[in-house]
């Protein structure tokens, strides 16, 4: 075979430019209510000791002088499953190879925060993940270092089908003591009969639940930084995307609100206009004049807030990486939040993500709610802890939170490492009603095993009001069966076509057409994603008769020189392939043509990586951490049932432990290749859309409206 010859980074060889050529570019396809009482501000304390959230209003922090501790409690709302829109099957919980790690609290119905059902016993020695689940109030202490069980909301027979309609009446309040148990079954309306009596057919065994009685449509609003199709640099932009079409199908009306950055994919947004031409924002002694304008992007109904000023915050090449970046983004949360009350906007929720916006609920509850504006909640997801928006005392001039002194405490945005600093993201979890994180392994290892970068103290006090819920992905982008950027579309009942995928990637990528596995890497090159295990992956792969590919790229250029050597290094190997960079048709076509994906992350909030290969019926193999452990579980030491097993799981952040499970996964391959084409089923057969998480949000919505 005839030497690659290497080149330099932008150029390549000639078989980059064969590639290049060869590749595919195809399109793809109010009424205000009195202010309520300022809910956590007096209960923090006794949050530590087990009681419930604050009942009303956005929380303030404990030990304020405005709180006023409730005169009753009440148990809140169980999170129950509604009625979901499509069957889901069955999701899996973690169970891997070398540990077992700890189960989510159930839900009601047998499912948890992370849409997993029927979940293996945990050992009693670990303790359990915290579930985003509602916490149920209680009189009585409870563990700190665990939530309380939940309780099921209490259910009532329907009225007869012949009756008039009539106003549904308040449901009795649950016994504290009960003992925990699923609700009852509702009964089946009743039909008038005629005057003699038919004979009926038993009722199958399995007969239907009947359907879930129609829940009030909610008006939500998500504050984001991020937005995938127009604004998109992380995953956060794929859950903004996902889960407000998931709530919108469900009939509530959502609306989405992002600064206008320069970089905005415009040919993604249809019918935009300007809908607001004087919205001014406080902005230290002044104020700024901002234009807000209107569009739909994919049929998600988008504002986009374009401030007029001298620093032109968002009149930039990329969406991160400034110094001004706390400056800017507050000035965005503040932005948003004088467009609600200006408009006349009274969301029941108002849903924020990560620490750019997390300055959205201390601005509600120190600013908008004396105005009136007293009916939104707040719920704050944290998508990666690592990233918390800490800084000084600057912000509270610029934005209008005078009297540092009340600010600067531990009880509110003091940082909990420096206590000179004021952290953004700290100020998000004291003052929101519910705070998710992306898993409830994350959850649990965000509180309990130090990976909470300096918040743990915080998420202690506030572990009544704080869970994980599993991501899911949208199957109108990610789903093998309708892509329309892979060569050969298939499923699990035609899951050959997924060959036909795997001789196109090997023919793009100029690699040798043989019978050897391909294992993939597509990721950010970043220390948090496990560089090092993927440097030794890469030549394990090829020592044990496999093919490598990887897609990715980092915005630290001595990690992308580091590639770029190897990359030359193996430039003339038939069996591996790096290309550095993203390219999007390139993925779907990775994902659809590799049988094996590698994700050996340090840390994993969630992971859609896995979830996508999962779809794609591409075997994963991962590190036991975050949502990888609640997704993948292992094929040969799982507790699980043998369909629910789909992929190969190692402890250890080592070479020896990322040897064992992709050692086995690639023998596996050839030696046992009906395994091998089971575990490819059971992935593509799990569902991981956003079907479970978007009822699982709506249950959260709920409880905080009703708190």
């Amino acid at each position: 075979m005839a030497k690659k010859p290497t080149g330099s980074k932008p150029t390549g060889s000639k078989k980059d430019a064969a590639r290049r050529g060869a590749s595919k570019h195809t399109a793809p396809k109010s009424a205000t209510t009195s202010r309520p009482l300022p809910a956590g501000e007096a209960q923090v304390a006794a949050v530590g000791l087990g009681s419930s959230v604050p009942d009303q209003g956005v929380s303030p922090p404990a030990g304020t002088p405005e709180s006023k501790a409730p005169e009753t409690e009440t148990s809140p709302p169980a999170v129950s499953a509604h009625t979901p829109r499509t069957t889901a099957a069955a999701q899996p919980q973690t169970d891997s190879a070398p540990t077992q790690a700890p189960a989510a609290a159930r839900l009601p119905g047998g499912s948890t925060a992370g849409g997993e059902t029927s979940p293996e016993p945990e050992p009693k020695t670990e303790p359990k993940p915290e579930q985003a689940t509602p916490p149920a109030r209680s009189s009585t202490p409870a563990d700190s270092s665990a939530p309380p069980p939940m309780r099921p909301r209490p259910t009532r027979d329907p009225e007869p089908a012949s009756k008039p309609a009539q106003m549904p009446l308040a449901e009795p309040e649950p016994v504290p003591e009960k003992p925990l148990a699923p609700p009852p079954e509702p009964k089946l309306a009743s039909v008038p009969e005629p005057e003699y009596e038919q004979p009926r057919e038993p009722e199958p065994i399995h007969a239907p639940a009947p359907p879930a009685p129609a829940r009030p449509s909610l008006f939500i609003v998500h504050i984001t930084p991020e937005l995938a199709s127009v604004a998109k640099v992380g995953g956060l932009a794929d859950v903004v995307f996902g889960l407000s079409r998931e709530l919108a199908i469900r009939g509530n009306h959502v609306e989405i609100i992002l600064p206008m950055y320069a970089t905005l994919r415009h040919d993604q947004i249809f019918e935009m206009h300007e809908v607001y031409k004087d919205l001014w924002v406080p902005w230290y002694d002044g104020a700024i004049h901002c234009t807000v304008f209107f569009g739909f992007v994919h049929g998600r109904k988008c504002f986009f807030i374009e401030p007029h000023s001298p620093e032109n915050f968002f009149n930039r090449g990329s969406i991160y990486g400034f110094k001004d970046d706390v400056l800017r983004y507050a000035f965005f949360s503040r932005a948003a939040m004088e467009f609600l009350w200006k408009a006349g906007k009274h969301p029941d929720v108002i849903h924020v993500h990560d620490w750019q916006t997390a300055l959205v609920p201390v601005f509600l509850y120190e600013f908008y709610q004396p105005l009136g504006m007293t009916h939104p909640r707040v719920c704050l997801t944290i998508h990666n802890f690592a990233h918390q928006g800490v800084t000084g005392v600057e912000i509270l001039h610029a934005t209008g939170l005078h009297r540092p002194e009340r600010f600067f405490n531990q009880d509110r945005m003091a940082d909990n490492t420096y206590p000179k600093a004021l952290n953004l993201l700290k100020a998000g979890i004291v003052y929101s009603n519910f705070i998710t994180t992306v898993s409830p392994r994350y959850a649990f290892e965000t509180k309990d095993q130090g990976q909470g970068f300096g918040l743990e103290p915080t998420l202690h006090t506030h572990q009544m009001k704080y869970g994980g819920v599993v991501n899911g992905i949208d199957y109108d982008i990610w789903n093998p069966e309708v892509d329309h950027q892979i060569p050969v579309r298939y499923s699990v009942e035609s899951i050959d076509g997924k060959y036909d995928n795997k001789r196109a990637l090997r023919h793009r990528l100029m690699l040798a057409d043989n019978e050897k596995p391909i294992v993939a890497f597509i990721g950010r090159l970043d220390p948090q994603k496990g560089l090092d295990l993927v440097r030794h992956a890469i030549f394990y792969t090829l020592e044990r008769g496999a093919q490598f590919v990887l897609l990715g790229s980092s915005p630290d250029e001595r990690i992308n020189g580091d590639f770029w050597g190897l990359k030359r290094m193996l430039n003339d190997s038939p069996d591996c392939h790096l290309e550095i960079g993203f390219d999007e048709d390139l993925s779907h076509l990775i994902y659809a043509g590799a049988d094996m994906m590698l994700v050996p992350s340090r840390f994993e909030p969630c992971g859609l990586t896995q979830l996508i290969a999962l779809r794609y019926g591409t075997v994963p193999v991962v590190r036991e951490v975050g949502g990888l452990a609640d997704t993948v579980f292992d094929k040969d030491y799982s507790h699980r049932p043998l369909h629910e097993r789909n992929g190969y799981v190692f402890r250890d952040f080592d070479n020896a432990g990322l040897e064992s499970a992709l050692g086995r996964a690639i023998a596996c391959y050839h030696n046992h290749p009906e395994h091998f084409r089971d575990l490819m089923k059971n992935g593509m057969r799990s569902d991981y859309s956003w079907n479970t998480p978007g009822q699982d949000y709506l249950n959260i919505y709920d409880y905080i409206r009703e708190g």
